[in-house]
């Protein structure tokens, strides 16, 4: 059921659009306001799915409305309803952030035609955000230690700038969090997060995965291939294990970077691009520059701001709160309770040295999930984790 707000100062003009828009669909909610101010205070208390608001109404006109509107419900579509001598404005409401203006007397297709456009945009932006925030759940950063809040400060103070972001740690640490928290609150949020894992692509196609490629510019190009960097164009590119990539695409990313375009494999036009680049690595990569694996100016041009995720063993305070989270978390995925956790085990896991990191942690704590007693006891520990 869709939930319709009328807004318009002219009862007889309200009668008209509750009777199209009845007789349209059954289903559609229908809601009057004779004036803006009216109006504000309904939108405030209520949530609908579309505004349909005349221009020159009393008290407060529709361009008010429309502005006030969109600084406390940002997602709620407007379609301007205007008279012949209010089209210039109606015109400025959609640099204002209306979807649409229909002028009086409204024509019948026009107005169904932008009024069912305009549920359904609601309806895609309901869906993205219900999207978003499952996947801020399935990235959310755990941990109160100083360690882990040093990190968040640095992610809520870069996030949303242009630098270039080089996140190193350990395997396990979390580095894709970080990388996935960068670009949620960065102002590219709504366009695409592109991931790259270096070091499970073979050499010779890292440049095809990055740049893509022409129709046979190698054995096996079968056809036309978008490169990762295209695919991120607006958005953020994430690129995992940058110290794994051989140097001839280190300096196709340098250029990438300096120039913001880019060149398919068998090709020699450029593609330009708009691409913020966030890197990982688990590798020292100054050591690496050294050996000569790795080229000391791409370092440079990524290691603009540097986060360096802490090692579980470095927030060992944190691992409760961890344990209950990943608890909890698995426990939904099996479709059970979630089980408790003894102080005493807890106490014992915390005292292990966490090679593997948070990674690490996760699989030990599903392993007492399936095979521990409730709730988890220090000899569910000794049975079934083993540490080297």
């Amino acid at each position: 059921m869709s939930r319709i707000l009328i807004i318009e100062d002219e009862q007889s003009i309200r009668r008209v659009l509750k009777k199209i828009l009845s007789e349209e669909d059954s289903s559609y909610e229908i809601f009057e306001s004779a004036d803006g101010l009216t109006a504000m205070q309904s939108i405030k208390k209520d949530d609908y799915d579309l505004v349909l608001c005349d221009i020159k109404m009393p008290k407060m006109d529709g361009i008010e409305v429309l502005q006030a509107t969109k600084k406390i419900k940002p997602d709620i579509p407007f379609v301007m309803i205007s008279g012949h001598g209010d089209l210039e404005t109606a015109v400025d409401s959609m640099r204002l952030g209306a979807y649409d203006y229909i002028a009086k007397p409204p024509d019948l297709n026009r107005l169904l035609n932008s009024v069912r456009n305009a549920l359904e945009k609601k309806k895609l932006v309901t869906e993205n955000n219900s999207l978003r925030i499952q996947v801020s759940r399935k990235y959310e950063m755990i941990g109160n230690s100083s360690p882990i809040k040093s990190v968040k400060s640095i992610i809520d103070k870069v996030s949303s700038t242009e630098a270039r972001v080089l996140i190193t740690g350990s395997n396990g640490t979390g580095k894709e969090l970080v990388a996935h928290w960068i670009h949620q609150k960065s102002n590219r949020r709504h366009r695409p997060l592109v991931e790259v894992n270096c070091a499970a692509i073979p050499s010779e196609l890292i440049e095809s995965e990055l740049f893509g490629h022409l129709k046979g510019a190698f054995t096996g190009a079968n056809k036309d291939r978008t490169g990762k960097f295209e695919a991120a164009d607006g958005g953020t590119l994430f690129l995992d294990e940058i110290g794994d990539m051989s140097l001839s695409a280190q300096a196709k990313v340098l250029r990438a970077l300096q120039e913001n375009k880019v060149q398919r494999v068998g090709s020699d036009k450029d593609i330009k691009v708009n691409v913020r680049v966030l890197a990982a690595t688990n590798k020292d990569l100054k050591n690496e520059i050294k050996e000569g694996r790795f080229r000391e100016d791409l370092y440079h041009r990524l290691a603009v701001i540097m986060i360096e995720v802490p090692s579980l063993n470095d927030r060992r305070e944190d691992i409760p709160m961890l344990i209950e989270y990943f608890s909890n978390k698995i426990s939904d995925d099996h479709g059970d309770k979630p089980k408790q956790f003894s102080k005493k085990a807890i106490d014992m896991l915390k005292g292990f040295n966490w090679t593997g990191n948070v990674r690490e942690l996760r699989n030990v704590v599903e392993r007492l999930i399936i095979l521990g007693s409730q709730p988890v006891s220090v000899d569910d520990v000794k049975s079934f984790v083993t540490k080297l």
